[in-house]
């Protein structure tokens, strides 16, 4: 280390573990729990229902199942009211269901509205996502390519899907719905996640032009020192707009703001414990590096 370096490199098979865990925890959830999409994806009905007093989650489940559809998920929300999805995309039949519904719990045409999205609609939105997600990678790779070497695109690229991962893993986790929001605070995260890590490559880099008489490993290590304070105040106030949506922002947008909170976090993480790690392990392969390495000794 130099000077008074807190040794982040040296605890690199901490960090490595570390995610090793969360991430086969990740699949293993998404695997078997998977991921709860909204109707925007897959089609379907939302209903909302105002001002019911006195109703039960029982009694909405029941209504739906006698005026023709069964299976419906019910919701309560803040205002005393009930968020049903359905998995019905005609949207007559839809209509035609909520007009029973409000008669049977003895509410008003005007006590709710009702949302219907056709499948067409939902692959539409799947596949300008999944457009959006590759154009990024993409763009990624081509600009740290010219402007820094592609070892470090492609380190890049592997820790935002590091990131990605383990936030698709929460979501799974937690049973979060994945809606339109969700895939614009993952594009977002990706950006946070990205600025985190050039920051830090950035540095090493400039550090790797007057390399002299210590390893590629002790440098880089004092790389992610000289930019730590950096990266941590960065973060702190990049959290704070998507945290006070989360705590007060209420129910709608809940879902984008905890895909960044967790984001932020993740991304501050993997900067750090992941990016700058696999970055140096890659390096100290390179001949020249490996004659310092050999000069100097391996820094832990």
């Amino acid at each position: 280390m130099l000077g008074r370096d807190i040794d982040f490199l040296g605890f690199r098979r901490v960090f490595f573990a570390i995610s090793v865990v969360l991430v086969v925890v990740s699949i293993v959830t998404l695997a078997t729990r998977g991921l709860t999409f909204g109707i925007e994806f897959q089609g379907g009905t939302v209903i909302n229902l105002n001002r019911v007093e006195g109703v039960e989650i029982g009694e909405v489940r029941d209504a739906f199942e006698e005026a023709g559809i069964p299976g419906v998920q019910v919701q309560t929300t803040e205002n005393d009211g009930f968020i049903v999805r359905a998995p019905e995309d005609d949207p007559d039949v839809a209509n035609a269901a909520y007009l029973r519904v409000i008669e049977t719990l003895g509410l008003s045409a005007d006590d709710g509205d009702v949302a219907t999205i056709g499948p067409g609609w939902g692959r539409n939105i799947t596949r300008a996502a999944l457009l959006a997600l590759t154009m990024s990678i993409l763009a990624i790779l081509l600009y740290v390519s010219l402007r820094y070497e592609y070892k470090m695109s492609l380190t890049a690229v592997f820790t935002l899907g590091h990131d990605v991962l383990l936030v698709l893993g929460i979501y799974a986790l937690v049973g979060r719905e994945v809606t339109p929001s969700t895939i614009a605070a993952l594009l977002t995260i990706m950006g946070y996640s990205l600025y985190d890590t050039i920051v830090v490559f950035h540095r090493v880099k400039e550090n790797t032009k007057a390399l002299t008489r210590t390893t590629f490993t002790r440098m880089a290590n004092h790389s992610l020192n000289q930019v730590f304070a950096r990266s941590v105040n960065t973060s702190v106030t990049s959290i704070m707009p998507p945290l006070m949506l989360l705590l007060f922002g209420g129910a709608t947008l809940a879902g984008f703001a905890f895909a960044l909170v967790v984001g932020i976090l993740i991304g501050a993480y993997s900067s750090i414990a992941v990016a700058t790690p696999v970055y140096t392990l890659w390096k100290e392969r390179e001949p020249k590096f490996q004659a310092l390495a050999k000069k100097y000794g391996v820094a832990a």
